[in-house]
């Protein structure tokens, strides 16, 4: 480009400010740029933080903190800072909203231990492993170790220093010594979750029984607390509280999660710190409803304050700072070409909220582009930004996101396989959808029914993957008794695990219910859950408000009318195969009555139909950009899809420009100095 001027490097730029980098979630899979933090923000509410952190560590008794803020405050983002922070002196765990309260205490547990399992930043080991380490169970015991053996000597060790208080130690110490051996750790790990495992692998790690009830759950997380006390104290956030299930009144159900709080300091668990982070509002229309009791044991109530004009100048400061340093001499401000007047004007009162502040960046910066570039050609406007572009791009990243993060179907329970599936059904206007087909305490939550137009009757579906035969058995009997009880007149089984040997008595009755005509057993695969896991986290952002699609902060029912306008989901095979999408004769991923436990392998979606999806993805990046630097924009198409050729991309922008969509400002010039515009229809 030659000699880089600020205003040449504007044109060419992503917009910083894009909100495709607004949404913070799981801080164990989001990367924070600490480039992008500004200090200042909440540093008294860190502060605050901190020291009630450091009094658990001291006396090991557990404390509680309320968290609430505006939607847009930086409750999710804080979070994550401060577990960026603090990781040296606690371990952390994060802890997403929950689909049914009668799973709630082995839902925490379960993401409890998937928090564990997270490698800190600059350690080489898990949390769990680093953990385990600092207890002096590891000491060498020279003479012991050969009488006892080490796996022995490493349970009469740890019963030796927690000589009372431990469920089931001789078992739990077991498992905490397989953690040990790379070869059993992920099977030690599964059991600690909480995953009904089967026969052989429970004798592998010695253990009687899964952890398969709520009262077991608390007792292994009390475990862990009251060993952590050796150690550093457990931090339990729990986060995006406007999607967990509901109460008989139609209200979230969040007593539940105060009863979880109660319980843990009544019965004293050791080591513990609970961070409720909620939506003010959230919190003011659902207070009332939370027994009196239970709201005393909140030892520190947090309210995020709105930040000051001085910060939103900084923060803007921190998203322009790459491109101003590519320029050839200083901008006129750290902010250009932004300016504090526009700060002023915008919120009168002097504070704000940071993701407002974010959303005026983009705003002005995309009018900056605009009217730097239109001195030059008329046809350059700025347009609102294009909804649907924005939010294409907004499920790429997340999709990719959740390839990266979700390897196994059994990574979630029944019930949240079965919540991602009802939330998939109601965006696309699936009528009569009830949860909860099953007429079994157990394994109501595994199951949900719907009508179809184009077939007669009530759908059942029923989901599980625990590998267990003995409860999959169980949940054989279950099904049969729909039928008994007419509450269904078709099922489908969705199940990559295995279904037994027709010497099972659950083979037996599966065979009995799922190979004629009418059922199905459909065996789903890593994509349709990548699909439903992708969705599910747009879902949660929305409900908690945190969601931002171009200009709009979208609510539930916006989120799926955009999923429908896109028709993003007909992508889903599972859905297909559920014949959710009438008329359609596609049926991708294995369906039948095999009880095979193999799955597909997941196909990354740029090798399924590259060109296709490559060029919506460069035209979405236009329109949402409205213009860009023509290297800018192949970079970006290369970092999405690490498939394809450069000479690919190239091909694509010329069909762009001969279909009228986009042209190049300045074809003439150098490539790596011309700019890619959206053509705008007059």
């Amino acid at each position: 480009m030659g000699v880089a001027f600020i205003h040449q490097i504007i044109q060419q730029a992503v917009n910083p400010f894009d909100s495709t980098t607004f949404r913070p979630g799981n801080f164990w899979q989001e990367e924070q740029d600490p480039a992008l933090t500004v200090d200042s923000i909440h540093q008294e509410v860190v502060t605050e933080i901190e020291e009630l952190l450091d009094k658990v560590a001291q006396d090991h008794r557990t404390r509680t903190i309320l968290l609430a803020g505006d939607s847009g405050s930086g409750k999710s983002y804080l979070l994550g800072r401060l577990k960026k922070l603090l990781n040296s002196k606690a371990f952390f765990a994060y802890i997403g909203p929950w689909p049914d309260s009668d799973f709630i205490w082995r839902h925490t547990l379960r993401n409890t231990v998937d928090s564990l399992m997270y490698v800190p930043e600059g350690r080489q080991e898990s949390q769990l492993l680093l953990w385990l380490k600092s207890l002096s169970a590891f000491r060498d015991e020279g003479l012991m170790k050969q009488l006892l053996g080490e796996r022995n000597l490493f349970i009469h060790n740890l019963k030796g220093a927690f000589p009372s208080g431990i469920y089931n130690a001789n078992e739990f110490f077991g498992v905490l010594y397989d953690l040990t051996n790379p070869e059993m750790y992920p099977l030690a790990c599964e059991w600690l979750k909480g995953d009904d495992l089967d026969e052989e692998t429970l004798k592998a790690l010695r253990v009687k029984r899964a952890i398969e009830t709520e009262e077991v759950a608390l007792k292994i997380l009390a475990n862990f607390g009251k060993i952590s006390a050796a150690t550093q104290p457990i931090v339990l956030c729990f986060d995006n509280l406007d999607n967990i299930d509901r109460a008989l009144d139609g209200f979230i159900n969040l007593q539940a999660l105060f009863n979880v709080n109660s319980i843990i300091h009544n019965q004293k668990l050791k080591n513990f710190l609970v961070i409720i982070s909620i939506v003010t509002n959230t919190w003011k229309q659902n207070s009332k409803r939370i027994q009196q009791a239970d709201q005393a044991r909140i030892d520190l109530p947090i309210r995020l304050q709105p930040i000051t004009l001085d910060q939103a100048e900084t923060l803007w400061a921190s998203r322009l700072y790459l491109l101003h340093q590519q320029a050839n001499s200083r901008p006129p401000s750290p902010i250009y070409p932004l300016n504090r007047q526009h700060l002023e004007d915008k919120f009168p009162g002097g504070k704000t909220r940071p993701r407002y502040v974010l959303m005026l960046g983009r705003q002005l910066f995309q009018e900056a582009k605009s009217e730097a570039t239109s001195e030059f050609d008329s046809e350059i406007n700025s347009n609102p930004i294009d909804p649907q572009a924005a939010f294409q791009l907004l499920w790429l990243k997340e999709f990719n996101k959740t390839q990266e993060k979700v390897s196994r179907i059994r990574q979630f329970l029944a019930p949240e396989l079965i919540q991602m599936l009802r939330e998939a059904l109601n965006a696309l206007q699936v009528h009569g959808i009830q949860t909860k087909l099953l007429p079994s305490p157990t394994y109501a939550s595994y199951s949900l029914s719907y009508h179809l137009p184009v077939q007669l009757g009530r759908i059942g579906v029923v989901w599980t993957e625990e590998p267990n035969l003995i409860s999959f058995c169980n949940l054989m009997k279950a099904c049969q008794k729909v039928f008994k009880q007419n509450l269904c007149q078709t099922v489908h089984l969705i199940r990559a695990e295995g279904v037994g040997t027709p010497n099972n008595q659950g083979y037996k009755l599966y065979n009995q219910i799922f190979t004629g005509y009418r059922n199905r057993h459909i065996i789903p695969d890593m994509t349709s859950v990548h699909y439903l896991a992708t969705y599910h986290s747009l879902v949660n952002a929305a409900c908690a408000g945190e969601l931002v699609v171009g200009d709009h902060t979208p609510s539930l029912s916006d989120l799926e009318a955009l999923i429908r306008k896109s028709k993003i989901l007909r992508d889903c095979p599972l859905l297909h195969s559920l014949g959710v999408f009438s008329g359609s004769t596609y049926t991708p991923g294995s369906t039948g009555t095999s009880n095979t436990n193999k799955q597909k392998p997941v196909v990354r979606k740029e090798l399924a139909q590259p060109f296709h999806d490559l060029k919506e993805f460069l035209l979405n990046l236009v329109k949402t950009q409205q213009m860009m630097g023509r290297q800018i924009l192949i970079e970006n198409a290369l970092d999405q899809f690490p498939l394809v050729e450069n000479t690919q991309i190239e091909q694509l922008i010329e069909e762009l420009c001969q279909e009228n969509q986009i042209f190049i400002l300045d074809p003439n010039a150098e490539p790596a100095a011309q700019l890619v515009c959206l053509k705008t229809a007059f």
